[in-house]
């Protein structure tokens, strides 16, 4: 994610990172966390692509959060200035931070 991120250069009010999944689905992380922490959005496991009920064509992986922060057939990804953003479960009032040492409502 780090790399893909540097290369669209985002623009200094640029905090957020949104993910949009095929389905409709939602959520966000800190720009600033992305860029610091090993996340990855994977377009194939052992150098096979990724079956549809796997993510196809891309699943964000946080390792270090909840799995509602895991999203699943991510087509578009938005830089966002907006750091109140709310994805579903957030909006149903799921943790934004979701960091797995923490309860998540």
């Amino acid at each position: 994610m780090k790399t893909l991120i540097e290369a669209a250069a985002p623009q200094s009010a640029v905090n957020t990172v949104i993910f949009h999944a095929v389905d409709g689905y939602t959520t966000s992380l800190p720009l600033q966390e992305i860029l610091d922490n090993n996340l990855i959005l994977a377009y194939n496991a052992n150098g096979i692509a990724l079956p549809p009920e796997m993510g196809y064509p891309f699943i964000l992986v946080a390792e270090q959060k909840w799995g509602y922060k895991w999203a699943r057939w991510v087509n578009r990804i938005e830089l966002s200035s907006d750091d109140t953003y709310q994805g579903y479960w957030e909006g149903y009032g799921y943790s934004n931070d979701a960091d797995l040492g923490k309860p998540s409502r």
